[in-house]
């Protein structure tokens, strides 16, 4: 009697253990809009898979990601500060035109990293897909991912280390396939390197994840992992039977294609239950879309520039066992965060203890997320445009400057002139210019706007 009671106890410690450190996946798409999910208004093409996700769980209507576009975006994310403090604010590309651009080659690895706090804390971590924080192009001295606080990494051509790389395959004339490869000088960024099809390559990244998942579950051992495939960003190689006339068909095939190969992932955690009950899957996009591709709604501006459809994200959040049941299956319409804030709000689901000194920009927004507040974080969001997109997918003299607090968002020059305010309750296209009428509001985030850059971005750029 006694020994059947000490196994019991041991049994349900061991669960409890695990029940307080939550496995975490985060699954990152690549410049798509706000809409391009079925379950957020796309009405040329259907995404069951993810869509499933939101059914389950909660859709997050006002999630912002902290650049619209990919490099600067995913610095946020991974180090919950923002991207202006390391120096990338745009895209990392060769040497010379990112020194041109006053841009850092890689990503400071003295950076605080998500993945590094919760690897000291015992979870196992992976990253499988595109990284794009350094190492591309020619830049081939950068850190390996591994250098980051992950075990293992799985890339493309803009990441130091193991790597996928693409076969392509286009519609020819008279019924011929057209064969090609891209990107084949990135085979000296690292290896081993696996060529496969370019419209497979989400699956590749997929069944990388789920090897890791599946030692990492069987040792009973929490994990977190990224996906962040390639897809849906240009150029598009869908498989040849989804192939279409436009640039849009061609970028729905991607899509489509895409959210039948993350199926895999998900089921797998869905269909066991140890996992179901103790994980929580994260989707979102890492900035806007390419004009002619995806779509953003109502929402005005695209990939590249500071209006909503260039910095606004779908954000999908699944987890059984994990978010309140009372908010399975609902939407978030008014909640009002960012990417900055993923890193503390994970952290304290993982009960780890950050130190003071990482300096966070982000909020613990855990309960929103968890559906169990409709709490929006207390300071205001700031962004900066990529320097190299003043002009740019047809957009004239874009705003360099942004903010978002409460119902307002103002946008300006950096020198707060030229100023654009909106109120996003009642004009989320921001088609009103309302700056003229509200010269108070103008004037306190102007200047809260311009104050923040210059404390932010070290070299002023």
């Amino acid at each position: 009697m006694v020994r059947s009671m000490l196994v019991i106890l041991l049994l349900f410690a061991a669960t409890s253990h695990a029940a307080a450190r939550p496995n975490i996946i985060l699954v990152l798409i690549d410049d798509m809009g706000w809409s391009d999910f079925s379950c957020f208004g796309n009405p040329d093409a259907r995404t069951p898979n993810i869509d499933r996700l939101a059914s389950e769980g909660i859709a997050f209507e006002q999630f912002y990601v902290n650049s619209p576009i990919c490099s600067p975006s995913r610095v946020a994310l991974s180090t919950g500060q923002y991207p202006q403090r390391w120096r990338i604010t745009s895209y990392l590309a060769h040497r010379k035109i990112n020194d041109e651009r006053g841009l850092a080659q890689w990503l400071d690895p003295r950076a605080p990293m998500l993945a590094r706090e919760l690897h000291k804390a015992g979870y196992a971590t992976g990253h499988f897909g595109k990284w794009h924080m350094g190492g591309q192009r020619d830049v081939e001295e950068a850190p390996p991912i591994t250098d980051y606080g992950f075990d293992e990494s799985l890339t493309n051509f803009e990441g130091m280390g193991p790597k996928l790389l693409p076969l392509t395959q286009k519609p020819g004339k008279d019924g011929k396939v057209i064969e090609g490869r891209i990107w084949a000088d990135a085979v000296r960024l690292g290896g081993p390197v696996t060529w496969m099809q370019r419209s497979k390559i989400t699956g590749g990244f997929v069944d990388a994840a789920l090897k890791f998942i599946d030692k990492q579950a069987a040792a009973d051992k929490p994990f977190y992992v990224n996906v962040w495939p390639d897809d849906v960003h240009s150029p598009y190689f869908p498989p040849i039977d989804k192939w279409g006339p436009t640039k849009r068909d061609i970028y729905l095939g991607v899509l489509v294609e895409a959210d039948r190969q993350l199926a895999a992932l998900f089921d797998r955690v869905r269909n066991d239950p140890k996992l179901r009950d103790n994980t929580l899957i994260l989707v979102c996009s890492d900035n806007g879309y390419e004009p002619g591709a995806g779509q953003a709604g109502v929402f005005k501006g695209c990939k590249t520039n500071l209006y909503e459809g260039g910095i606004r994200s779908p954000l999908i959040v699944w987890g059984p066992g994990v978010i309140d049941r009372k908010a399975t299956g609902t939407r978030n319409t008014t909640s009002v965060f960012a990417a900055i804030d993923l890193a503390p709000s994970l952290l304290k689901l993982a009960k780890v203890e950050p130190k003071s000194d990482l300096g966070f920009d982000g909020e613990d927004m855990l309960d929103t997320l968890l559906g169990r507040a409709a709490a929006s974080r207390s300071a205001a969001i700031f962004f900066s445009r990529p320097p190299d997109r003043k002009n740019y997918y047809g957009y004239k003299d874009l705003p360099d400057l942004a903010v978002r607090e409460g119902r307002w968002k103002l946008l300006c020059d950096y020198d707060g002139a030229r100023p654009e305010l909106y109120d996003l309750n009642a004009d989320p296209a921001e088609s009103k210019n309302l700056a003229d009428l509200q010269p108070d509001i103008v004037k306190d985030l102007t200047g809260r706007a311009t104050a923040w850059y210059h404390r932010v971005t070290p070299t002023g750029q």
